[in-house]
């Protein structure tokens, strides 16, 4: 019985929210065009709501833990599901993301993607699209802010193992800039696929950022080990009891 009324309260949960992408998102993009910098905020103020609205109707209450990044930063982030997006869209200040190119025709995201200067990568391109950033970058075109990258290239059901792809050392070693590992247990609570959203806390923690200095196989294993370590702990702090210690 209870599996089913969370279900119905999942369900018109996810109806209210994408009801509300278009109204925020088309209804601020006036302002957004005479001042492009007020994208950030109508970003933040939609995953706030979102954030409100899963508290009371489904009972996911979420939480942001840790230093927030304000500079030019590389944010390094597990990726679970769609609830860590919007809560790193929610805590950064001035967001970019690594996305997919399909994402381009999505009308709402797709406008403030170009606000923002998210990159959009195309598959079995994401080298050349890293390249170009890293390009742009160096060149000043790229505007300062917490470009947002999932280490792993796509979303990881708890409990599942991934590889790293080396993608993120290669912004950190060419732009100079150091990386924020970001752990997280979210898809405890929002599944990939499905409608059902489950009660319970879901945390996103910011973790010591990586500074310049290290090679390759260094970076590779101290960003590995802390997004991973430190997911895994929240996992199991979040009831998951099949994730190793």
């Amino acid at each position: 019985m209870w599996h089913a009324i969370q279900w119905i309260r999942s369900l018109f949960f996810i109806i209210q929210m994408y009801i509300a992408l278009p109204i925020v998102g088309f209804g601020m993009a006036p302002f957004v065009f005479l001042k492009p910098d007020r994208a950030f905020g109508v970003i933040r103020f939609y995953c706030n709501y979102v954030r409100w609205t899963a508290s009371w109707m489904v009972g996911m209450k979420t939480e942001i833990r840790g230093d927030v990044p304000e500079g030019s930063v590389i944010v390094a982030s597990k990726h679970q599901s769609f609830l860590d997006i919007l809560l790193l869209s929610s805590a950064l200040p001035r967001i970019k993301f690594i996305f997919k190119d399909e994402l381009r025709f999505v009308p709402v995201i797709s406008l403030y993607a170009r606000f923002t200067n998210s990159i959009p990568v195309k598959r079995g391109k994401r080298g050349a699209a890293i390249k170009k950033m890293v390009s742009d970058v160096k060149s000043g075109e790229q505007a300062g802010g917490q470009l947002i990258i999932f280490p792993q290239g796509t979303r990881v059901a708890p409990g599942v193992k991934q590889p790293y792809k080396v993608g993120t050392y290669v912004l950190y070693e060419q732009t100079g800039q150091a990386v924020v590992p970001v752990a997280t247990n979210v898809g405890v609570f929002w599944k990939r696929h499905g409608i059902m959203r489950y009660p319970g806390i879901a945390v996103l923690e910011f973790l010591d950022p990586i500074e310049q200095g290290q090679d390759q196989h260094g970076f590779m294993a101290k960003m590995e080990e802390a997004v991973e370590t430190h997911s895994n702990r929240l996992m199991r702090e979040a009831g998951l009891a099949e994730i190793e210690e």
